[in-house]
């Protein structure tokens, strides 16, 4: 049964709602009805609604009261356990997005919160999720809560902020996203975990395969919810959400929750919260916004490359994975440590090239809108929009990676002359009201806006990645096979010559002789013999193992050159 409407995750009362608070309230639903599978889903008759301004969330009427918002992580009813890793994290007061959500989530009401990109959402439903599962044992295959989110980056995010607090009250984490081994990932779940993070696509196939059940799931949280209704992944979001717990809590969060969200919240949240930090614009006082007018594409790319040589990191965004792999290659040959990030690189790909962005390796990171939602970057204080977003959704998450949790920053869009009408509409609707320049790549006035200058000219190349073994990230390298010198007989004969090298010499040799060799793996190297002075080892082993071996290291003795020297297998 959901947990009661009361005052419980509350120390203290009386709080007034934080300052910037633009809406509290909730809706009542009425009774559920039936659901094939047997299952009971939560579609509702559609409530009342207050009309919406123009792409905005069409907010439910209220009918239960919020809890208050508190202002101190003490006012709630944490575990201490929490409390005491908030303080070692640093973390000592709650964000208006936390201070309004925690006492209602806590309560277990379900919810929908809305707070600009970098307003600490993860810690607003991470610490609802695992206070309310403390002290719960998940069974294999069986976890009890269940985070969604549309990106594998943002899973990560997800996952490293909240692992700390995880740690503190023995909760297991699970990680669930595509480009990563899924038979770890399915070996993770048959252990036990008791809260999953997961994209939906790689947790269906989990679930197809038989690894993994959603009926304990009592807590689900959608992040970024209006990206996953914008990027299609609403039947699959849905039939996830009609396998968890019917009577189950559920919490949307996104820094935008605008009309789209209205079937999500009709299907499956009882008498919702409606908690809005900032307005759907997301605009953030401590971010500014300038679009720069250019001439041609030429001088585009010129202003593009001297921003991308400034001091400092920068993340420049394109529309096209070509484009980005382009731009990057070309800033590279100019000088400009960049590195290109978008859905076409593998994920270990993808982590190497955030790592080395984070650490400072790469200082211009040219990306699509794969990084828009979900990286998170501290000291970020510039985004370019090479090629500006075609969405104000997008405009909005791609500025989000700076000014984050109170930082300041600024949002840059070259805009070329056939562009400049699209663009006005889409700050229109965003709500932003942003300087607008116009520039040349030569123009000082880029300069003290950016920070660009010319780069040095001078060709750079990254460092290549160090070879790893396999590790969480889910690839899975095969072990090396150690260099043998013993020979070994098998059936099988056969004739050829051969030269082979080593570090330590080489042989060679014309006339024929009699060797013997073995297959060290499916008869593809081997050793062998033969009569002749000199020593060496081949690179790959005696060619009788080669042409008479049987398959799966039969091995094979064939003729070989005499004079060659003993050869051993690599």
């Amino acid at each position: 049964m959901r947990a009661p409407v009361s005052a419980v995750g509350l120390r203290t009362g009386g709080s007034t709602l934080q300052e910037g608070i633009i809406g509290t309230t909730s809706s009542a639903r009425p009774a559920r009805g039936s659901r094939n599978g047997g299952n009971t889903n939560r579609r509702r008759a559609t409530p009342r609604r207050a009309v919406p301004a123009q792409g905005e969330f069409a907010v439910p009427e209220s009918v239960t009261p919020a809890l208050p918002a508190v202002t101190s992580f003490a006012e709630l009813d944490l575990p201490e356990a929490l409390l005491g890793t908030l303080a070692a994290q640093g973390v000592t007061e709650p964000f208006p997005i936390q201070g309004a959500t925690l006492p209602n989530s806590l309560a277990g009401r379900d919810l929908l919160g809305r707070g600009r990109t970098g307003s600490g959402k993860t810690l607003a439903f991470g610490l609802a999720l695992l206070a309310r599962t403390a002290g719960r044992r998940a069974e294999p295959k069986a976890p009890l809560a269940l985070v969604l989110v549309p990106t594998r980056e943002l899973a990560q995010q997800v996952t490293d902020a909240l692992t700390p607090y995880a740690n503190a009250l023995r909760i297991r984490l699970a990680t669930v996203v595509g480009g990563l081994s899924i038979g770890r990932q399915a070996g993770a779940l048959r252990r036990g975990a008791e809260v999953v993070v997961a994209t939906p696509g790689r947790l269906k196939d989990l679930i197809d395969r038989g690894d993994c059940t959603l009926g304990d799931v009592a807590i689900t949280v959608l992040d970024e919810a209006d990206q996953m209704a914008d990027m299609g992944f609403m039947p699959q979001v849905t039939a996830l959400l009609k396998q968890v717990e019917p009577d189950g809590q559920r919490l949307l969060f996104s820094a935008t929750l605008d009309k789209n969200i209205d079937r999500l919240v009709r299907m499956f949240l009882s008498d919702p919260v409606v908690h809005s930090v900032d307005p759907s614009a997301g605009a953030v006082v401590t971010m500014d916004h300038h679009v720069l007018h250019v001439a041609d594409e030429t001088d585009k790319k010129a202003v593009a490359v001297r921003i991308a040589a400034r001091d400092g990191r920068v993340i420049l965004f394109v529309d096209t994975k070509r484009a980005a792999d382009r731009f990057a290659k070309r800033l590279l040959g100019q000088g400009v440590p960049a590195a290109a990030l978008h859905g076409g690189r593998s994920q270990s790909q993808r982590n190497r090239t955030l790592e080395q962005f984070k650490t400072g390796v790469v200082s211009a990171l040219v990306a699509t809108n794969v990084a828009a939602r979900g990286i998170h970057v501290d000291d970020l204080d510039l985004v370019v929009n090479v090629d500006p977003p075609t969405d104000h959704k997008d405009y909005l998450h791609r500025g989000g990676r700076t000014a984050r949790a109170g930082a300041s920053g600024s949002v840059v869009t070259l805009v070329l002359p056939e562009e400049k009408r699209e663009m006005s509409r889409l700050m229109s609707v965003a709500g932003i009201d942003a300087t607008t320049t116009r520039i040349r790549s030569t123009d000082e006035e880029l300069a003290r806006i950016t920070g660009a200058r010319e780069p040095s000219g001078v060709a750079v190349t990254l460092p290549a990645p160090e070879p790893q073994q396999a590790s969480g990230a889910g690839a899975k390298s095969r072990p090396s096979r150690p260099s043998r010198s013993r020979s070994r007989t098998g059936g099988g004969r056969g004739g050829s010559r051969s030269a082979g090298t080593s570090a330590s010499g080489s042989g060679s040799g014309t006339s024929t002789g009699t060797g013997t060799g073995a297959g060290a793996r499916r008869g593809q190297s081997g050793s062998g013999s033969g009569a002749g002075a000199g020593a060496g080892a081949g690179a790959s082993g005696a060619s009788g193992a080669k042409s008479g071996g049987a398959r799966r290291g039969s091995g094979g003795r064939g003729r070989r050159p005499q004079g060659g020297g003993r050869r051993a297998a690599a």
